[in-house]
């Protein structure tokens, strides 16, 4: 988690995963990010998953993804 001015920012490299693989969730001032690639036998063959903790003076209501073209997913949340 790095801070830039009132936000904090979360960056994840996600580019060998589609969009509808990845799952982020927030809970108790925690980010999760989950990430599976099921190959076409149904097998999973790539995992993903990271967990930070958020500053306590962050508004939990301002939480906000963002996935580049690039594949990288930018999680930012606001100081209160």
């Amino acid at each position: 988690v790095r801070a830039q001015g009132d936000t904090y920012q979360i960056v994840a490299d996600v580019s060998q995963f589609e969009p509808p693989d990845i799952v982020v969730t927030t809970s108790n001032h925690h980010v999760t990010i989950r990430a599976e690639k099921v190959a076409e036998d149904g097998t999973v063959c790539d995992t993903f998953a990271h967990q930070c903790q958020l500053p306590e003076d962050m508004d939990p209501l301002s939480v906000r993804c963002t996935l580049t073209e690039a594949g990288t997913l930018l999680i930012t949340a606001h100081r209160r």
